[in-house]
């Protein structure tokens, strides 16, 4: 990276910083080195789609599982603390003394992230296959992963992040709530509104006797708080919030009482900006329970009015699923649950009228999560095949993330490195846009807080642009 910044300051000074940073950008549009440099050195604010356990890169998690001697499951690349009764699984030390660590460690990287990636599975099989494969390395180390995203968006420029950091613990029982699985998904095949709303009332009458309050306290004051205040994340150069997360795949009461835990905590607590929901959008529960879903935010949102949500939707393409499949993800998200973001939206194009789509977005400022590098990997979709500019004709608010950048091996800058030489009709200035809207249309409840980012925006973008200025 250094040798790439000094070319950018060898440039810089043959042209005599005699120009704007609009006019040097329209210079550099097609040398990706450039390119690098400039945006690396580019404020850009938040980071609005984030996931967690997928932004942090593989090799901390492998040196964890090896300094700890996990057990490797050496077909899949699985690890575990324990030895499972299936498979063949050995242990680190045993693949060291045996000289086959380094083979091991190689096919780890290949199958926990994109490194060398070489199409001998799906690609968006090796992406949602990964997590289960290392999750055992982050329970327990949440710490060490925050540090790591905090350094890396510091080093280049990143000054927000909007997390997806961990679902909510929950031990409730709820067996004697299974009958409204049945009774729910019979109202939704025949998407009875107002059946379904008032089972969800009954059930959420249920699950607040059950004490729901009490696990979303103390996710907020255990695990948040703590994490956040011990390890001072928030300074004069970084702030971060979270939002809480529920699984598509689960049945309808586990997945109904997650929620309502989510929503409470965010409610309850300004650490915690909002609330998603995640896991193949394309998998059998998600398609099938996907209009459900999207009632159950809607009847969240009656109770927990202030609480802001963004949900994935239209994470398909064409062949991933059935035609008729991708006209109504995105609208279900928007009209329905009533969504204050859309994370993805690439299937808007094959939406029932999308034009409609669209001008609501844009009128009603819903922003779009643009995610250029994984929705070229997982959807193999990219450049004018990809929904950006329909979104930007359409004046709909773009945001621009990373959404997965340890498993995808990429960064913000590549965000915004591939936007600019795949789209040379996005200006400086509309860059720049984007960039605030990544605050501005963040989650973060205190305002306060909101007001001292934009200003030290300005201030970063001033430092930035002055480069280009001086005689």
């Amino acid at each position: 990276m250094s040798r790439i910044i000094t070319l950018f300051c060898f440039f810089i000074a043959q042209i005599g910083f005699s120009q704007s940073a609009e006019n040097y950008l329209e210079k550099i549009r097609n040398n990706e080195a450039l390119l690098t440099a400039f945006f690396q050195q580019m404020p850009k604010g938040g980071d609005l789609h984030h996931h967690f356990s997928g932004s942090v890169y593989a090799e901390p998690l492998l040196e964890r599982a090896i300094a700890e001697d996990f057990y490797l499951n050496t077909e899949t690349m699985e690890v575990a603390k324990t030895k499972a009764s299936k498979g063949n699984w050995e242990t680190f030390s045993s693949l060291k003394n045996n000289g086959k660590l380094d083979f091991y460690k190689q096919q780890i990287m290949q199958t926990w992230s994109a490194k060398d990636y070489n199409g001998s599975v799906p690609s968006d099989d090796l992406f949602f296959d990964s997590f289960l494969k290392f999750e055992t390395t982050i329970a327990g180390h949440f710490a060490e992963g925050l540090v790591e995203l905090k350094k890396r968006a510091l080093t280049e420029n990143v000054s927000y992040i909007e997390t997806q950091l961990s679902t909510i613990p929950c031990d409730m029982k709820v067996d004697d709530l299974s009958v409204f699985n049945v009774k729910l998904h019979e109202a939704a095949a025949v998407k009875d509104e107002k059946a379904v709303l008032q089972l969800l009332d009954e059930l959420y009458q249920s699950i607040q006797k059950k004490e729901a309050k009490k696990y979303a306290e103390d996710f907020n004051t255990n695990f948040i708080a703590k994490l956040h205040n011990d390890l001072k994340i928030d300074d004069d150069r970084f702030t971060m919030r979270y939002q809480n997360f529920v699984l598509r795949f689960m049945n309808p009461v586990d997945l109904f009482k997650n929620l309502t835990i989510a929503f409470i905590s965010a409610n309850s607590s300004k650490l915690v900006a909002g609330v998603n929901i995640v896991s193949p959008e394309h998998g059998d529960t998600s398609m099938k329970d996907y209009w459900l879903h999207m009632m159950m935010f809607k009847y969240c949102h009656t109770k927990f009015p202030a609480v802001k949500y963004t949900l994935h939707a239209g994470e398909l393409t064409l062949g991933l699923v059935q035609p008729e499949d991708l006209t109504w993800h995105i609208n279900d998200a928007i009209y329905i649950a009533g969504a204050n973001r859309i994370g993805h939206g690439v299937d808007i194009a094959y939406e029932a009228n999308s034009y409609d789509l669209l001008r609501y977005m844009a009128k009603n400022t819903i922003p779009i999560e643009i995610n250029l590098a994984s929705n070229e990997f997982i959807l193999k979709v990219k450049e004018g095949r990809h929904p950006f500019t329909l979104y930007k004709e359409f004046n709909v608010p773009i945001v621009i993330s990373t959404d997965d950048a340890g498993i995808l091996r990429t960064n913000m800058t590549e965000q915004y490195v591939l936007l600019a030489k795949r789209y040379p009709d996005v200006s400086y200035a509309t860059i720049k846009q984007y960039v605030y809207n990544s605050i501005n249309y963040s989650f973060i409840q205190d305002e306060a807080v909101k007001k001292q980012l934009l200003k030290n925006l300005d201030a970063r973008f001033k430092t930035f642009e002055n480069q280009f200025s001086k005689n």
